[in-house]
């Protein structure tokens, strides 16, 4: 079958990336005899630096992994929490909110990304501090050619930048005040200032490795990085809700925060494959959710392109699924609801409302009985049919309004060394998009409490200390009880609907990692999506058009409100596998948007 680049497959190490140079640090570090969680930092940091629309410095960071040591997966929680002042009396009552801002200081959660990076490679590492953030000191300082999806992104938010956000302006337009173009060299050297400023305070420390990182993360929470935050988050800028806010955020909310470990859901499935997702404070259980729901289902591909059967089925999944999301997930569910949802008594009492037709009705289910309560702005149908802003960039993901809104952004890293250690991570936020540059460190804050409500009682509601309901979402999968595969994509609410297509062609059907990953994809829009405005089309579905018309026009006459969006469109995703028994290891990488790479031997 043909695929886009050769299935990688070799001994050493693989790495996995949105971005090629990111693939290629992670690479270096491997070959320097690093294991996996030193590569996958060295690449996070490269990500930071060279894909600023999808992420940064100010963002978060989650992150599934086994080592070698114990094969029992373990979640790194590098999300922020809303800080002390979030409140809903203060964004609804005070400032007559009805949704929090996509962008502006009133988006921001505390920034985890430095600290979840750190935490990882202290306690699973080997390098050192410098030895993985040199890459990305060197793309800062000296400069990387920016891909076309950069330029277009800051193209579409210049005007923001020129009349409110004059710090972005400063950084991200040419001195002339044009865009950059894309394959142009692009360099953010404050943003290396503030890394090599981290470095020398970790350094005073002394020699010892773990004491470097320790102070590394006092200076990044508790030293000048959190005084320069609280400085400039309380200077109101312009945010999407059409008014100047100041924030919230505070030096004492980034002192509070550390990065925690915990012991993810795992799913059981067919075949001896069990899979890892972040708990219910995440949009993690969705994939496991569907893939219950779908799990007596046939599941049909011919040479590599799924039947519309198969696609209908999954599409009806994912809303059933989403409409759970919608009214259980959360920091504050209840106790006990994440094992009915993901329980196969419940999935066989859902599967029977998978009829022929496609359905426009937003269902949540009742796990152990409970009544379901969807949020007033969903109940009430206020997002529905909510128009997509025509000057967003591209389709699917990443798409960008000009007043900085975006649906979606990130990156993802997947990492296996010989020793067996794998890394699953999603970072994501801080982009450049979502707030304005804080001049002196080179970086803007996140935007990721968008995704709270402003309404007492749900399970994501907004609080003080709680986190948000995000919506990424890495995996990692066992085969009989070994690591065996990791894998992920950037697109907000996409994303466990991408990795079901990957799971259902590589899995199911038995297609190879990179086979699966070129396969056509698809996904519903028939349920409110996290990022603000908060709309959805019911029946909608986004579909790429190599499925075929035929397939096309059969999910049509089933009720489909069907949108093509290209034949190469839908979905980013990169996976690495491990082969317990022989040892041999695996990667793929998505080919759309000609960034993403495989690297490894």
């Amino acid at each position: 079958m043909f695929t886009t680049r050769p299935e990688l497959a070799g001994t050493h190490g693989m790495v996995a990336s949105t971005h090629w140079l990111a693939s290629a640090a992670g690479m270096a570090v491997l070959e320097d005899d690093g294991n996996a969680f030193d590569a996958a930092v060295a690449a996070g940091f490269v990500l930071q630096v060279v894909e600023p629309h999808l992420n940064g410095p100010g963002g978060e960071v989650p992150a599934l992994f086994a080592t070698a040591a114990d094969p029992r997966p373990r979640a790194l929680c590098g999300q922020g929490q809303a800080p002390a002042g979030a409140t809903i009396e203060h964004y609804r009552d005070e400032l007559g909110l009805e949704l929090v801002p996509g962008t502006g200081f009133l988006a921001t959660t505390v920034p985890g990304a430095w600290d979840g990076w750190l935490t990882l490679l202290r306690d699973h590492g080997t390098k050192s501090l410098r030895e993985v953030l040199g890459h990305a000191i060197g793309y800062a300082r000296g400069g990387f050619p920016i891909v076309g999806r950069i330029s277009d992104t800051i193209g579409m938010v210049r005007d923001m930048f020129v009349e409110h956000w004059p710090s972005s302006a400063q950084l991200w337009l040419t001195a002339s005040g044009g865009v950059p173009e894309a394959g142009s060299v692009l360099r953010n050297p404050v943003l290396a200032d503030t890394f090599e400023r981290l470095l020398a305070e970790a350094e005073a420390a002394g020699p010892d490795r773990e004491a470097q990182l320790e102070a590394a993360r006092r200076a990044w929470s508790q030293g000048f990085v959190a005084e320069a935050v609280e400085k400039f988050a309380r200077i109101p800028h312009r945010d999407n809700s059409g008014r100047d806010h100041a924030g919230v955020l505070t030096a004492q909310d980034m002192a509070e925060f550390e990065t925690t470990y915990a012991d993810p859901l795992v799913v059981d499935l067919a075949g001896g494959w069990s899979l890892a997702k972040f708990g219910v404070w995440s949009q993690g259980p969705v994939l496991a959710q569907q893939l219950r729901l779908l799990e007596d289902l046939d599941v049909s591909y011919v040479d590599g392109v799924a039947t519309a059967e198969t696609v209908h089925a999954a599409l009806e999944a994912a809303k059933l699924a989403f409409a759970d999301r919608e009214a259980w997930y959360g920091d504050s569910a209840e106790d006990g609801v994440l094992d009915d949802l993901v329980s196969r008594e419940y999935a066989a009492h859902r599967r029977d409302l998978i009829g022929p037709s496609a359905s426009a009705e937003l269902r949540p289910g009742h796990p152990g009985g409970r009544v379901p309560r969807l949020p007033e702005f969903v109940a009430e149908g206020r997002g529905v049919g909510g128009a997509v802003d025509p000057s967003g960039v591209g389709i699917g993901e990443p798409t960008v309004r000009s007043d900085g809104e975006t649906r979606g952004d990130t990156v993802h890293i997947d990492v296996v060394d010989r020793w067996g250690n794998m890394v699953s991570a999603t970072p994501s936020g801080g982009w450049l998009q979502s707030s304005p540059i804080i001049p002196e460190l080179g970086f803007c804050l996140g935007s990721r409490a968008q995704m709270f409500w402003l309404e007492e009682g749900l399970p994501n509601s907004l609080a003080p200390g709680k986190r948000p309901r995000i919506t990424l979402s890495p995996s990692l999968a066992l085969r009989g009880g070994e690591p065996a595969l990791a894998f992920g994509t950037p697109g907000g609410d996409q994303q466990d609907q991408w990795q079901l297509c990957f799971w259902l062609a590589h899995v199911r059907a038995g297609l190879n990692l990179q086979e699966a990953i070129d396969a056509p994809a698809w996904h519903s829009t028939a349920f409110p999506r996290s990022f603000y405005p908060r709309e959805w089309e019911p029946a909608g579905a986004q579909v790429e058009s190599r499925l075929g018309a035929d397939t096309i026009a059969q999910l049509r006459s089933r009720g489909h409100r069907v949108e093509e969006t290209g034949p190469w469109s839908l979905g980013r995703l990169s996976a690495v596998s491990r082969d317990p028994e022989s040892g041999l290891l695996k990667a793929a990488a998505n080919p759309r948007g000609a960034q993403g790479y495989a690297a490894g031997r």
